[in-house]
Order: structure tokens, then sequence, then C-alpha cells
């Protein structure tokens, strides 16, 4: 999945608004690129629910199903005509609609009422449950595992988009040689072996890893500024986000 966002001015398939704006636009049945943006993001996002609707009690099957059709009534709408903006964080926002969501089929025959037809999202069950299981360890509640996996579904995002940066500069090899510097120690870095197979000095290795962190830092700022609605509170989710990796 990715996160892309809707907008006129679509670039190699990646939108460029907010997920707020995208979800406010979306409203509208008229618009197409709305409507595939917010597919994409529903893909993109669908695992840190899927895992917090696991962790409230739901078997395998019941979470899948829950899954798929909260994501059906995101699309088709029927939550979106409360979307507040102010609200600020689209996460908090999607996680308490997802709760709403909850409360209400809590007492529904689910089963019987969807049909092949209203899957969206390409869910596998065998993959999903293998991710769960690795957070059985850490006793989490299912908000605070909903916040950890969010986090690491826009780090994958930021990384995928670095990707997709060098590789459409031709520096694909590059990319992949020094990815390890943006989370490792780079006190440890070798830079001499890296410049002898990139074929690169190592001063030059130096101002790779420099330009690839700094390029990093600034997708990062662009992925969390689409999920905010103010501008000032970037700051604030970056400082989220991280809390969410630590005990």
């Amino acid at each position: 999945m990715s996160a892309s966002d809707a907008s006129s001015d679509a670039l190699g398939g990646r939108f460029l608004t907010t997920h707020w704006s995208l979800v406010v636009a979306a409203r509208d049945r008229d618009s197409p690129q709305a409507q595939e943006a917010l597919g994409s993001l529903c893909r993109t996002y669908w695992y840190p629910l899927y895992a917090f609707i696991r962790r409230q009690g739901h078997d395998a099957d019941q979470a899948q199903d829950l899954t798929q059709e909260f994501f059906a009534r995101l699309l088709e709408k029927d939550f979106l005509a409360a979307v507040d903006r102010a609200k600020g964080r689209f996460r908090s926002w999607l996680l308490a609609a997802c709760k709403h969501f909850l409360a209400n089929e809590r007492d529904r025959a689910r089963a019987q009422k969807r049909g092949g037809d209203r899957v969206l999202l390409s869910i596998d069950p065998a993959a999903a449950e293998r991710r769960y299981g690795g957070e059985l360890a850490h006793g989490e509640t299912p908000e605070r595992l909903f916040e950890r996996r969010w986090a690491l579904a826009l780090l994958e995002q930021v990384l995928a988009r670095l990707r997709d940066d060098y590789a459409a500069a031709g520096k694909g090899l590059l990319f992949e040689r020094l990815k390890f510097t943006l989370t490792g120690d780079r006190g440890a870095v070798a830079y001499r072996p890296l410049g002898v197979e990139l074929g690169l000095s190592e001063g030059a290795v130096k101002v790779a890893i420099y330009r690839l962190r700094q390029r990093y830092r600034e997708l990062l700022r662009e992925e969390i500024a689409r999920t905010v609605h103010d501008p000032g509170h970037v700051e604030e989710e970056i400082q989220d986000l991280f809390s969410a990796f630590s005990a």
C-alpha cells in the first residue's frame, strides 16, 4: 500500500495534498482522482487498524472482515460527512472513526451482509497474522499498537519515496548501499570500503550520506504535514511519531 494523496498535480501516481484534503475531496462522487487516492491511502494504513481490531479481542477472520467493511464504508462516504479538519490529526480521526464503526457493528450479523463484491483491500490473511503474531510479545493496548504501526507505515512510505527519488535519478545502487545509514550509527560507517565499492572518494561518500539523510528528513516532514491540518503541529507530530517506538 502507498499513502498517496489527491491532487490535480499528481506526479508518477503520487498525489501532493494532505490526507485531510483527500478525505474532504472524496465527498465528491465525481472526483475519480480523490477516490483513487483515498483507496491508496486505505491500502497503506489497513494494517494499523487491523492490528487495533485484533487487539480488541476479535479473531483473525473477524478482524479481516471488519477491516474490509470499515474501509468499504469509508470509501462509500458513510463517514466522510462528519469529517472535521479542525480536529487536526488524520490518524486520530481515523482511529476514532474505527472505534465508532466497531461500536455500531458489535450487535450486527456481519457475515450475512458482506459479499465478495465489497472487498476493496487485498489483505493476505496469513501475512496479516504473521505480522500480528510479532505484536503479541509487546502487550500493548489496542491504541498504543495502532500508534506504533501507524508510525511504521508512515516511515515505510517515506523510505519508499526516497528509494523512488534515487531510482529516478539513476542512483538506485547508491541508495541501497547507503540506506542503512538512515538509522545506524554514523560513526560506525566504513567510508573507505563503501567508496571503493561505489567508485567514490571517502569525502564523496560522506557527502552522499549527508544528502541522503537530508532528503529523508525533508520527505518525513512532507509526509507528516499531510496528516495534520495545521502546519504548526508538524514538530509535535514528529515527536509523537518517534515516541511510538519507546517502551
